[in-house]
């Protein structure tokens, strides 16, 4: 293969976000309505009514973002200093620095190398009597095992918050994540699968715990209160009008959105597994509908004529297909963890306790994952068969062309 080679695609895949008239006319709504933003304004009210019905939880609740909806569920669990949270070491940063944010310590548990999600029996082996909760990544859309996730956290006495952040309308054992564990978090960033430009959610089927995340969201008020009340410590961490309104019209138009990545998946699952090379990241059978907000894959250099990583993904990119390697290392190596860039007095924070030796800690799948990982990202897969032929097409080029 050459430069002067014609890629496999010149057209782009389909653009994210897609939007249409009715985000328009939602925002035309609510700037006549001169209710730009409120706690309890209608469509803040709507939207979480519909994504309670969307996840199958008696609760949701709308906040800022992302990383405040982790914040709020471990300050709703009364998790602070001194407390223990066993997550996975391959997510974003924020499933991480929530934890420090309410002043506990993460402590980081390694992945399952077929799903690369968080290991049960990792999880286990990380338990301290300073354990209080785990969080469950669905990282890019598949979900962890609640099953033996549920089981550990129920022997130990342990909260399970589920961080659904990739994994809008995935299914374990036919039921919608985000309300199997005691609580459920979800961001709705620019490039989530489910999107409002920002903002994000707090699921549960806990009453207690949803009164308190409403108070926690809403300056420590109570809803039945009068307005200048304040119960709790807490901020203001309200979603607008304006993004519920754009996240209403995005969850109606979501469903084909969803059947659409799924059935994408699975056939790129059978097609690229037939690539010497390519491992498809294995789909668990208990994995009833996966989101894929990203879809994943471990590449050989073997299969590849000693082609590396880099050189593969530089390649794919020229023919056409956005690919990208992925997180570079660990999460326990971040700068922030390995300076200990935190309040350490604060945490507890010991450096002869070895969990917490974070740039010490062996965690040999994720840094695997780290070195052999590729992503496609979930924009590629709403595109139509011949979309998907492409990446399969373009695939086979560069590995014949490795071996010329």
């Amino acid at each position: 293969m050459t430069l002067t080679d014609t890629p496999v695609r010149t057209a782009p895949f389909p653009a994210w976000p897609q939007f249409g008239p009715e985000e328009l006319a939602g925002l035309t709504h609510v700037l006549e309505s001169g209710i730009w933003g409120d706690a309890e304004g209608p469509v803040v009210r709507a939207v979480e009514q519909d994504y309670a019905a969307f996840v199958q939880a008696n609760h949701a609740l709308a906040c800022s973002n992302g990383t405040v909806a982790i914040v709020l569920a471990l300050r709703a669990l009364g998790i602070g200093s001194g407390d223990e949270v066993i997550v996975p070491p391959y997510t974003f940063l924020s499933t991480a620095t929530a934890v420090l944010e309410v002043n506990a310590l993460p402590i980081f548990a390694d992945i399952e190398p077929e799903t690369w999600c968080i290991d049960p029996a990792a999880v286990e082996a990380a338990i301290t009597e300073r354990t209080r909760a785990i969080i469950a990544v669905h990282f890019a859309g598949h979900p962890a095992d609640l099953d033996a996730l549920k089981v550990i956290a129920e022997r130990h006495n342990l909260a399970l918050i589920e961080d659904c952040a990739h994994a809008h309308g995935s299914m374990w054992n036919n039921q919608r994540v985000g309300a199997i564990g005691d609580m459920g978090t979800w961001s709705f960033q620019a490039s989530k699968n489910l999107t409002c430009g920002e903002g994000g959610m707090v699921t549960t089927n806990n009453p207690e715990l949803a009164e308190t995340i409403e108070s926690l969201r809403n300056c420590g008020r109570a809803r039945d209160g009068v307005w200048y009340a304040h119960y709790i410590m807490s901020g203001n961490f309200r979603l607008t009008e304006w993004q519920s309104t754009i996240l209403q019209e995005q969850l109606r138009r979501y469903p084909p959105q969803l059947e659409r990545r799924d059935a994408n998946g699975r056939w790129l699952n059978t097609a690229l597994g037939q690539i010497e090379g390519i491992t498809p990241v294995k789909r668990d059978p208990r994995c009833t509908v996966h989101a894929y907000h990203l879809y994943q894959f471990r590449y050989d250099a073997a299969g590849f004529n000693g082609l590396s990583r880099d050189e593969f993904v530089s390649r794919m990119q020229a023919q056409g297909i956005p690919v990208s390697a992925g997180y570079p290392l660990p999460l326990n190596m971040q700068p922030l963890f390995v300076n200990r860039a935190f309040d350490v007095k604060a945490t507890g924070y010991d450096p002869a306790y070895g969990p917490t030796r974070f740039e010490k800690l062996d965690l040999p799948v994720c840094q695997d994952v780290c070195d052999t990982a590729v992503w496609i990202g979930q924009h590629v897969l709403l595109g139509d068969q011949q979309d998907m032929q492409d990446v399969v097409t373009a695939m086979i080029r560069v590995r014949d062309a490795a071996w010329r």
